[in-house]
């Protein structure tokens, strides 16, 4: 794995993120450098993260940052060149081959798959050598392979941010021509993300006015969903600090019935905290992976949010997405013509698979003896890199 250096940490793991700024021209960052310099600069900055989520939308157009429209693929090669420039010299060179993992199913509404292939094709354009997709969870059961010494049927749950996607794989002993066989597939756009946004929705946008009412002339209405429904879209959330959304918030907070509370969703868009606030929803989410109770805590632009939540509160908030994901899993068995019983081993990936709830669909239905875990943010990586070593690169595509 090549590790990168970054401000705070040396890590394999680089974020998809990119921060723009204005210095003798438009300048940019990506990973953990975009990170740092928004956070040095929030207010003079353009954040946007996990862009790839919007790979297969056609609602998404362009990007707006200063005076620039970035497409799709603008900001993909823009990543893949900050990229490049922080390995240390590794990725200096064309590469034969490019495998890109792909979600089974690509997140949002209407995912159009052929649209997402067409973006990544154009990013990855001069890159390197031939490119080839292959379905995320069969790299990480690529890399889980190296633990097994038996031939054993395979499920593989990856987690990731916006997908949550199930192979299952036949994996032979060590030395067999062929390692891996895929029998089935299944995959939804419901994950980490997902989760991400319930925690907003049910603990922040109350605190921002959602449910709340402001009066027209001699009626009391309900606030528009609309611009609570933004904060659950980096793509729109980023757009919202323009002058049309802020004049009509600010008219809004002069006839609400909790101007306050549509204060504090002002301040968050002017003063760009939109990834500080998703911030700490996530350090939030990850502590209920391992305590029982935690503190929500968000400060910034005179805003400060507090109180504590409960796992158990968590748990209900995303039991809509649970029982979606336990769903595709019976899905993926169906594809693969495999029983429950047959299944010799779970392969749980992806920052998400932490998430207690996650792990006990597992637990339930196919024990604790037969789950495995560990490499959560890089065993996808490592696998398709093997993936790119087999002869016969194409059989794997998808």
């Amino acid at each position: 794995m090549v590790e990168f250096a970054g401000p705070d940490a040396v890590s394999a793991v680089f974020r998809s993120a990119l921060c723009f700024w204005e210095d003798a021209g438009v300048q940019v960052e990506a990973g953990p450098w975009a990170i740092a310099e928004y956070l040095e600069y929030p207010e003079g900055s353009r954040f946007l993260q996990s862009f790839k989520s919007v790979a297969a939308s056609a609602a998404f157009e362009h990007a707006s940052v200063f005076d620039k429209r970035l497409r799709f693929e603008d900001l993909g090669r823009t990543f893949l060149d900050k990229l490049a420039g922080h390995a240390g010299g590794k990725l200096d060179s064309r590469p034969e081959r490019i495998v890109v993992g792909r979600p089974i199913e690509y997140a949002g509404s209407r995912p159009d798959p052929k649209l997402a292939r067409a973006r990544y094709d154009a990013m990855f354009a001069g890159f390197g050598g031939e490119i080839h997709y292959v379905y995320e969870p069969i790299g990480a059961a690529f890399s889980y392979a190296r633990r097994l010494s038996d031939p054993t049927t395979l499920l593989v749950a990856d987690f990731g941010g916006g997908t949550s996607d199930f192979s299952v794989m036949r994996v032979e002993a060590p030395g067999a021509a062929r390692r891996c066989t895929a029998l089935g597939h299944a995959g939804i756009g419901v994950a980490g993300d997902r989760f991400d946004y319930r925690i907003i929705d049910q603990l922040v946008l109350p605190l921002l006015g959602k449910g709340g009412s402001y009066r027209s002339f001699d009626k009391m209405l309900e606030i528009p969903g609309g611009y609570f429904a933004d904060f659950g879209d980096w793509s729109r959330l980023a757009l919202m600090r323009n002058r049309r959304t802020l004049e009509a918030l600010h008219k809004l907070q002069r006839t609400a019935e909790d101007p306050a509370a549509i204060g504090r969703m002002v301040a968050i868009i002017e003063n760009e905290l939109g990834y500080r606030l998703y911030d700490s929803v996530g350090k939030l989410k990850r502590a209920l992976s391992s305590v029982a109770q935690a503190e929500f805590r968000f400060e910034g632009g005179g805003v400060k949010l507090a109180t504590e939540v409960r796992r158990e509160e968590f748990e209900a908030w995303i039991a809509p997405d649970l029982a979606r994901i336990e769903a595709t899993v019976d899905r993926a068995l169906a594809a693969s013509g495999v029983s429950e019983a047959a299944i010799d081993r779970v392969f749980l990936t992806g920052g998400s698979s932490l998430i207690p709830a996650v792990r006990d669909i597992f637990v339930r239905r196919f024990d604790e003896d037969r789950i495995g875990s560990g490499g959560e943010l890089t065993s996808i990586a490592h696998g398709l890199a093997m993936v790119a070593q087999e002869e016969d690169v194409a059989a794997w595509a998808s």
